[in-house]
């Protein structure tokens, strides 16, 4: 028995161990931590890929397996935060003020009076799901996406509590206490994840600027807003990665 054949899927389900802690943290209300191990479970999601091509052990063992690991780790944890991103901003303290720290301790749901509001959130898991299995007989997305990939979902989501709790930028932290914008964000993510949008890959078959020039500008545009605005800057490269890809498939339809 070869043991390489293996690894691709042992990488896989440290992914789904991330994630299954991850869905822990959610749960008590602890979204760093949680965001934590969705980031170490998206780098295994990503490695995972890269050891099969490595080994070129690629089967429909691996491909079952990476999608079940991502529908806990960029399906189910970002429902649960959203659900409780809804919770928290649905009642307020003596003072009139939204409970912000509430976003780092367990959260007693007995305590407060709740309105069904909070479940919209988890339509971001049923959008993944929904996704994640079209993923798996869709032959169009060797190479490229069709709608926005779970993982970057799950990024986009973790960084709204972290923006909330450590952003200097007021009106960014009154934005994730808003209700409207929080179900504004649920139904667009949930709409973007199943959309008919191709969107370009960062697989790189070579590295010639000429045919990667998209992914690099991406690349450096990226790594440019995260060190000037840190937090804030996740949600922005997740806008900034669909807008670059319609432009892209626009500019194609037009030179074609």
């Amino acid at each position: 028995m070869k043991i390489k054949k293996h690894i691709p899927n042992l990488i896989t389900l440290g992914n789904l161990f991330c994630g299954t802690i991850a869905t822990i943290f959610a749960v008590e209300g602890d979204f760093v931590s949680a965001g934590l191990f969705v980031v170490l479970g998206i780098l295994f999601d990503f490695f995972d890929g890269f050891a099969a091509r490595l080994f070129n052990v690629s089967g429909e063992l691996g491909k079952q397996l990476d999608s079940l690991a991502d529908m806990v780790t960029s399906g189910v944890v970002p429902g649960i935060i959203m659900y409780n991103l809804l919770y928290i901003s649905s009642f307020e303290n003596i003072d009139g003020q939204y409970i912000k720290q509430g976003l780092l301790f367990p959260i007693s749901h007995n305590d407060y009076s709740l309105s069904w509001i909070k479940y919209i959130g988890l339509f971001l898991t049923l959008g993944a799901c929904y996704r994640l299995a079209k993923f798996n007989i869709d032959t169009r997305q060797s190479d490229s996406f069709i709608g926005l990939p779970t993982p970057a979902m799950s990024l986009f989501v973790i960084s709204l509590p972290l923006i909330q709790q450590y952003s200097n930028i007021e009106f960014a932290q009154n934005l994730m206490t808003n209700n409207y914008f929080l179900i504004a964000i649920t139904i667009l993510l949930t709409y973007l994840m199943n959309a008919e949008i191709p969107l370009f890959s960062l697989k790189f078959k070579e590295y010639s600027i000429k045919n990667n020039l998209m992914k690099y500008l991406f690349l450096i545009v990226s790594l440019l807003m995260i060190i000037l605005l840190q937090y804030i800057s996740i949600p922005l490269i997740i806008i900034l990665y669909v807008v670059l890809s319609v432009v892209s498939n626009s500019k194609k339809k037009i030179e074609a």
